[in-house]
């Protein structure tokens, strides 16, 4: 039989600052999506990919703020590690988003 091991996400430990950029910019991104395939406004076509660029920045400059704090502090490896990984779960979440509004409009 194969064995699957379970994580019980509540022990998984992430920084403030990275967990809640990794939410809000992800439902944030979702809204447009959902809001521009309901309506099929060109306003919010050119309003995502506005979004999308300064999603862009700000998860860069929160990543590298995050590794910064991966490599000098030594309590909390585990929370920064976990976060830049969150905010890199973006990048293909931004990938299919693309791919979703080139097909369908």
């Amino acid at each position: 039989m194969f064995y699957i091991k379970t994580i019980d996400m509540k022990n998984i430990k992430f920084s403030y600052t990275g967990k809640y950029t990794f939410i809000i910019s992800f439902l944030s991104g979702t809204f447009l999506l959902i809001l521009m395939l309901i309506t099929r406004w060109d306003f919010l076509l050119m309003l995502g990919f506005i979004y999308v660029i300064a999603a862009i920045i700000v998860n860069v400059i929160i990543f590298l703020l995050e590794l910064i704090d991966y490599l000098t502090e030594v309590s909390e490896k585990n929370a920064f590690r976990n976060s830049m990984f969150l905010l890199m779960a973006n990048i293909p979440i931004a990938f299919i988003y693309l791919l979703i509004v080139i097909n369908f409009c």
